[in-house]
């Protein structure tokens, strides 16, 4: 079942989930256990995230500096394809534009296609570790707008190959990433908004937001959207924050604000222990008021920790 379909098809706020592909070598069992420690709560969809080649180097045993490009997180369409039979719940595969060519984007659409699977986010991603600036993979879509088209363009019938016969239409639900609080990368406020509109114009069917500490940040984000003409779904993103780190990290890596309210709780925590139970209680908080506003969708980004999320949707659902 497509996302936009079950978000249209509600009566309340849904519950949706992201996971993390397991590390190169790991087996799947840790991701089963999370799934399984949320199924009682009924999630509608979840999210797997896809990620690309990094370059790394290393001393080898002649003491030369050898450059090796490798996935630590392989496998993210033969998991989805996986959670979605074990457990009969619609899978999001994440697809990107960095790392990818626009090739190997429509092959990995095929595949999803033949698998069952109708629903994915349509992401830039980050660039190459290290690099400060996203460079575009050759002969790869340069950024979310170009892939939206190229998912709805095969939805189309429209293929690379312009001289295929007998075009199979592929039709997929399409998210987008929208950023209440601005892309790092964006000149100003008004320019990523300008970029979302395009994502919406090339046929996303819903956002699904960056996560936000702030529920102020969201309301007055989807009304600039209604302002724009952008109407479909907007979805919350929440993340539980479990470690005391996460106070200053998470500003820094995903240019975001805490509330002082939050950051002062925060920074009293002598243990990681304090900092999740604040985290989790805060996002209860976060999500009880949204559910409260009707937001479409709660989204929780759990990156493999469940116990916090299972506490937070007993909670609010």
């Amino acid at each position: 079942m497509k996302v936009i379909d079950i978000i249209n098809a509600a009566k309340s706020t849904v519950f949706s989930f992201e996971l993390l592909p397991p590390l190169k070598g790991n087996d799947v069992s840790r991701l089963y256990n999370t799934i399984e420690g949320l199924t009682e709560f009924d999630p509608k969809y979840i999210n797997i995230t896809t990620h690309r080649d990094e370059v790394e180097f290393k001393e080898n045993k002649n003491g030369r500096i050898e450059r090796r490009t490798v996935r630590k997180r392989p496998g993210t369409v033969a998991i989805a394809a996986s959670i979605q039979h074990k457990y009969n719940i619609p899978v999001v595969p994440h697809i990107l534009c960095g790392g990818f060519t626009r090739s190997e984007t429509e092959h990995v659409l095929i595949d999803l296609n033949f698998l069952g699977i109708d629903n994915v986010l349509a992401l830039r991603g980050d660039g190459i570790k290290g690099q400060h600036v996203f460079t575009p993979t050759e002969n790869g879509n340069a950024n979310a707008s170009e892939l939206v088209k190229q998912i709805k363009d095969l939805g189309k019938g429209k293929y690379m190959e312009e001289d295929l016969k007998n075009n199979t239409p592929l039709d997929f639900c399409i998210g987008v990433a929208g950023y209440p609080e601005k892309h790092f990368e964006a000149p100003n406020m008004e320019q990523d908004m300008t970029f979302l509109k395009q994502k919406v114009d090339e046929g996303a069917d819903y956002i699904v937001t960056q996560m936000f500490f702030d529920n102020k940040v969201y309301y007055n984000f989807v009304d600039k959207c209604r302002e724009m003409g952008i109407t479909i779904p907007i979805i919350p993103g929440i993340k539980p924050i479990n470690l005391k780190n996460q106070l200053t990290v998470l500003p820094k890596i995903f240019n975001i604000d805490l509330p002082q309210e939050l950051s002062k709780e925060l920074a009293k925590c002598k243990t990681n222990d304090d900092a999740r139970k604040v985290g989790t209680e805060w996002a209860i908080y976060q999500s009880k008021d949204l559910v409260a506003h009707n937001a479409p969708s709660l989204h929780i980004y759990t990156y493999g920790v469940s116990d916090n999320v299972k506490e937070i949707v007993k909670a609010v659902f």
